[in-house]
């Protein structure tokens, strides 16, 4: 097992009416600026979140997918003319992620007039980040793991850029699975799907001894598959959403990536077909984990073995054609949720496959995977294969 430092200060709030509970994690004194799209005031679940305090508010509604950083210094100007001292986010992964930028971007003053390189910061030790304003989140989409880790993803221009900071995770979050019965079932099934490959991407790399690491990805995993369909079929049925909030909660908070190699290359040629094409975030990893299985199927074939056997209960044929089976059942399972598998099915050719290539140089997304080798030949490889 590789060595780990594992730490999440993040208190969780579980269950239905847990919100209940958020007036002792907030200052009685705090002023709340309080993030979300629009539509959460529009079906109510705004005024049953801010019935639970008392403290003074003010609404900040223009977050969107994609969160936007012109969009988001409207807020960071909010907090410091208004000595905001607390952000609670009532959302979405989107939502949580813009939360984060504003409380990072407001006071930290080695930003303060260039808080676009928050943006460019991705070791979790940077010493410019000195202070964050806290934030709490009420989850309304199980999906992104972002109210329980220190990551968030942002647009800025035609860029998706990531950031992490310890100083970045929530200081609470509330998961309330009857807040989010009113979701469409498009919603769900991307929020089972990127729940799903979150995990994988922590799992399927190579053998490191992570015992513990690997039953707990492979329980995450098998639970969803489990709990998909009724999901999708029963949108209040209230153990199958719980479920799958915890899920995906504890699929990206630190503790299944501890002490293993993980691979999120996935995500980074993710981030580009979605700036590029628009094709939304787990749509286009669904189609892009199973064709860069099958291009590193050599560089993964132990973990995709024991993948194939213990997700997926395939334990006849060769090697080669168990983990063909699972990388098949992976594709049906992502084609179940509605979910399309090819970029050819929303039109695109392997003409477009260049101007990705372009966004990851562009980036410095040339030695992506578990081992770094991942340069822009193989992504040149996946990218076909997915077409």
């Amino acid at each position: 097992m590789i060595n780990f430092d594992f730490s999440n200060p993040t208190r969780i709030l579980f269950g239905e009416g847990a919100a209940k509970s958020m007036a002792n994690y907030i200052p009685e004194d705090a002023k709340v600026l309080v993030v979300y799209d629009s539509i959460i005031e529009k079906i109510g679940t705004l005024d049953k979140v801010l019935s639970t305090i008392s403290n003074e508010v003010i609404k900040f509604d223009k977050i969107q997918s994609n969160p936007k950083f012109e969009i988001l210094m409207e807020a960071v100007e909010i907090v410091r003319q208004e000595k905001v001292n607390f952000i609670l986010a009532v959302g979405g992964g989107s939502t949580m992620d813009g939360a984060k930028f504003i409380s990072l971007a407001a006071h930290n003053e080695a930003f303060i007039g260039n808080e676009a390189d928050i943006l460019h910061i991705t070791p979790m030790t940077d010493a410019r980040i000195t202070q964050s304003i806290p934030v709490g989140t009420v989850v309304t989409l199980p999906a992104t793991g972002s109210e329980m880790n220190p990551h968030a993803v942002i647009s800025h221009g035609e860029d998706k850029l990531g950031i992490s900071s310890p100083f970045a995770y929530p200081a609470f979050s509330v998961l309330d699975p009857t807040y989010t019965f009113t979701l469409p079932k498009s919603q769900i099934a991307n929020g089972i799907a990127d729940s799903f490959i979150h995990t994988a991407e922590q799992y399927v790399t190579y053998p490191a001894e992570g015992r513990f690491q690997d039953r707990t990805a492979e329980g995450i995993m098998r639970t969803i598959v489990e709990v998909a369909q009724d999901n999708l079929e029963q949108p209040e049925n209230y153990d199958a959403r719980a479920n799958l909030m915890w899920c995906s909660t504890m699929a990206l908070n630190g503790l299944i990536g501890s002490g293993v190699p993980v691979d999120f290359a996935t995500h980074m040629i993710g981030h580009e077909v979605t700036s590029l094409f628009g094709i939304a975030h787990a749509p286009s990893l669904v189609i892009i984990m199973p064709a860069l299985w099958r291009v590193r199927k050599e560089q993964k074939a132990a973990k995709l073995l024991q993948y194939a056997e213990r997700v997926w209960d395939i334990t006849e044929g060769t090697d080669d054609e168990k983990i063909d089976a699972a990388i098949d059942k992976t594709e049906e399972f992502f084609r179940s949720l509605g979910l399309k598998t090819r970029f050819s099915d929303y039109g695109y050719t392997f003409k477009d496959v260049e101007p990705v290539l372009d966004l990851l140089e562009k980036h410095n997304m040339t030695a992506l995977s578990e081992t770094g080798d991942l340069d822009l030949t193989w992504s040149k490889r996946i990218l076909e294969a997915a077409m």
